[in-house]
């Protein structure tokens, strides 16, 4: 199936560039100059057929670019890449707090947003019997992005969590009580190397960690292992 890529950038010449590269890479672009239409395209969108990777600049006319990255990672079911202007680290580090998976800074070529376009797709579907999974008195429901358990320890006894973590969660359940490096972990989710998908994957196990209700200090189920990787202490139950 054709993979369906959505572009929100408020820049036309960006738009071109971007659905240009996309539709001679063999995807189907869809390009949005605002957010109440790109928000709108998803809201009408038949159940399955919105897009799999989302563009999104931050800088638009009529919403906070950020406000639409967290919405999109707490609805779940679409990878995120921002493009944005902002290199700033601390603009980098709030868009992957809040649910985005890639962050690049305008420049960019179009063969490097294709190549990380193509990462986030390169991820096989989970199969039936893996789409639910319990573990030291949580559930984890993977058509849903939520997470459920003690109420003392997530609001209300459910938690929404994005398709970035979902991925991180999915990775340790599937690996429980294994040593996962950092080079494995990159190899499994894809994206490039180095300080950035580094400082990607601390943000998303940090938030994993809060909706866990875990110790920061001494955390019981996702260890780090410094100079290492990480460790999944729990015993997990699929079904």
């Amino acid at each position: 199936m054709t993979a369906r890529i959505a572009i929100l950038d408020d820049d036309p010449a960006i738009r071109t560039l971007l659905a240009d590269a996309v539709e001679a890479a063999g995807m189907q672009p869809a390009t949005y100059a605002r957010a109440e239409a790109f928000e709108a395209a998803l809201r009408n969108a038949p159940p399955g057929h919105g897009p799999d990777v989302c563009l999104v600049d931050l800088g638009l006319p009529d919403r906070d670019g950020l406000a639409v990255v967290s919405r999109l990672a707490l609805e779940g079911g679409a990878a995120i890449i921002i493009i944005s202007g902002r290199a700033q680290v601390q603009d980098r580090i709030t868009g992957l707090e809040l649910g985005a998976d890639d962050y690049v800074v305008k420049p960019f070529e179009p063969a490097e947003i294709i190549a990380r376009i193509r990462a986030r797709l390169r991820k096989p579907p989970s199969p039936p019997s893996r789409r639910m999974a319990r573990f030291g008195g949580f559930t984890a429901d993977f058509d849903r992005f939520t997470l459920t358990g003690p109420t003392d320890l997530v609001e209300g006894g459910e938690a929404a969590f994005s398709q970035a973590e979902a991925e991180i969660l999915r990775l340790f359940l599937d690996r429980p009580r294994r040593l996962l490096s950092r080079a494995e972990m990159q190899e499994a989710l894809g994206g490039a190397a180095g300080d950035s998908f580094d400082r990607a994957m601390d943000v998303r196990i940090s938030r994993l960690r809060a909706k866990l209700g875990e110790d920061p200090k001494n955390p019981a189920l996702i260890k780090t292992i410094y100079g290492a990787g990480y460790i999944f202490l729990g015993d997990v139950v699929w079904g």
